[in-house]
């Protein structure tokens, strides 16, 4: 896991953990330009985490920025 990645979780990690779901869906669009249904997606799986720390937050991300090549 890069540092890169540990940084934007943490930085996403606390803006759910202070309920600013707004500002969390902008950080996510501006930083890694997903589309707002994924944004959702991931979200919702941050909140579901029973340990929410940024290494669980980043592998999260990562899930969802790695490309399908079908």
């Amino acid at each position: 896991m890069s540092a890169t990645w540990k940084y934007q979780a943490k930085c996403l990690n606390q803006m759910i953990n202070a309920n600013n779901e707004t500002q969390a869906h902008l950080y996510l669009e501006q930083l890694l330009l997903f589309p707002v249904d994924i944004q959702d997606r991931i979200i919702e799986e941050i909140s579901h985490l029973s340990n929410c720390n940024s290494t669980a937050v980043a592998n999260i991300i990562g899930q969802y920025s790695i490309v399908d090549l079908k």
